[in-house]
């Protein structure tokens, strides 16, 4: 019978620990995560026009996002610092939302997983996104933030469904 699944950050008295990850082996590992805003149509049009007041949107969003997942060691408190060797954000227009969806990879050759940069680059994006256009619409919305897969490690490869 196997063991019940237990939070690895929880000692066995329940004070919280950052995980030594000394002995585990060095892999590549990757996460994509992602994310959206939505927002009146008028908005979206204004952002895919690049006439926003406070300058290129998209642009300063994908910076930030890449900026947020390499100091996430600094924002959630038991994390690993890592030496990633790629973040991407891109972000696409989905009328059908309507609004922008926001997707981005994270990837370290190390002991730990990068699943939390991935998640931190996805959702400082979306701050980003609204920050920017709040001006004329107060009314978005960011969600649907999640992990969408990740490799690498003892674990593996998951995705979501």
């Amino acid at each position: 019978m196997s063991e019940a699944p237990r939070l690895t950050h929880i000692d066995a008295t329940g004070a919280a620990h950052m995980v030594d990850v000394g002995d585990k082996a060095v892999t590549t590992r990757t996460a994509i995560a992602e994310g959206f805003v939505t927002m009146l149509p008028e908005t979206l049009a204004l952002i895919l026009s690049g006439q926003a007041k406070k300058g290129d949107v998209l642009a300063t969003a994908r910076i930030a996002g890449i900026m947020a997942a390499k100091k996430t060691h600094e924002l959630i408190p038991l994390c690993h610092p890592l030496l990633l060797t790629k973040v991407t954000v891109d972000i696409v227009a989905d009328e059908a939302l309507p609004g922008l969806r926001v997707t981005a990879l994270a990837r370290v050759s190390g002991q730990t997983g990068v699943e939390m940069e991935a998640l931190t680059a996805a959702s400082v994006a979306c701050l980003t996104i609204y920050d920017m256009a709040k001006a004329v619409d107060r009314g978005m919305v960011i969600g649907g933030v999640r992990l969408l897969e990740k490799s690498g490690g003892k674990s593996g490869t998951w995705k979501a469904e």
